[in-house]
């Protein structure tokens, strides 16, 4: 997206419970459903980014994490309520659609820190 170019917003946030998904539609017609657990461990607060700004925290065994409320904050961003008593993190629509956009890389990047991190234990 170019620097003048206008940040899509979202026009529909669905919470899914059963398949354990947000569901997030923008206003440039974009679309993701995004599993809790993603956003869970991508979560935007100090637990996960850390205090300084380097890597991302590792967190581990969030696969069947819930969400148990989506409360907005302004017009800029939602927080969501994680069923393990997480919710400090604020998802702001910028955030949102590249979660989104980046869901896969993401993703791909956290399983190849979490294989690390487990052969890590093995040989301790």
């Amino acid at each position: 997206m170019s620097a003048g170019a206008k940040q899509p917003r979202p026009i529909e946030l669905r919470l899914r419970t059963k398949s354990r998904l947000l569901h997030v539609g923008f206003d440039d017609g974009s679309e993701f459903e995004m599993p809790f657990e993603y956003l869970r461990v991508f979560s935007p607060s100090a637990e996960v980014r850390g205090h300084g700004g380097g890597e991302l925290v590792l967190v581990l065994g969030k696969e069947d994490v819930g969400v148990n409320a989506v409360e907005p904050v302004g017009n800029y961003a939602v927080r969501l309520v994680f069923d393990d008593g997480h919710n400090t993190g604020l998802y702001t629509w910028r955030m949102l659609f590249s979660l989104g956009r980046n869901m896969e890389k993401n993703m791909a990047h956290y399983r190849e820190r979490v294989a690390a991190a487990t052969a890590e234990r093995a040989d301790d």
